[in-house]
């Protein structure tokens, strides 16, 4: 990955969650919906792919969330499964997920 597609590693937390913020979770209404595997932001085209959400059973697709200091909407999922038999434990599993970047949380 270069500069530019690396996810920044800087602690940026929800208002009144400082230190509580976790660097793999997408969240919704300052709660945690999601956790994602294999994070590319690109800011060129305003994206962030993302190769893995697990864990998706709370996540409102058609509605904004968070992930690190961005605010996104889920634009595209290439494989969609409710359980996945190799891996039971992460619940509902989303792969191949682009989301667009809408801004920054406020801070």
């Amino acid at each position: 990955m270069s500069e530019e597609t690396k996810a920044p590693a800087s602690a940026t937390a929800p208002a009144g969650q400082a230190g509580k913020y976790e660097e793999d979770a997408i969240y919704q209404d300052g709660k945690i919906v999601a956790r994602v595997l294999g994070v590319e932001v690109r800011s060129s085209s305003s994206e962030v792919h993302f190769d893995e959400v697990n864990d998706s059973e709370l996540l409102m697709l058609p509605e904004e969330c968070e992930f690190q200091k961005y605010r996104l909407i889920v634009k595209r999922i290439e494989y969609a499964s409710r359980i996945d038999k190799t891996a039971p434990h992460k619940g509902r599993v989303l792969r191949g997920v682009v989301a667009e970047i809408l801004g920054y949380r406020e801070q």
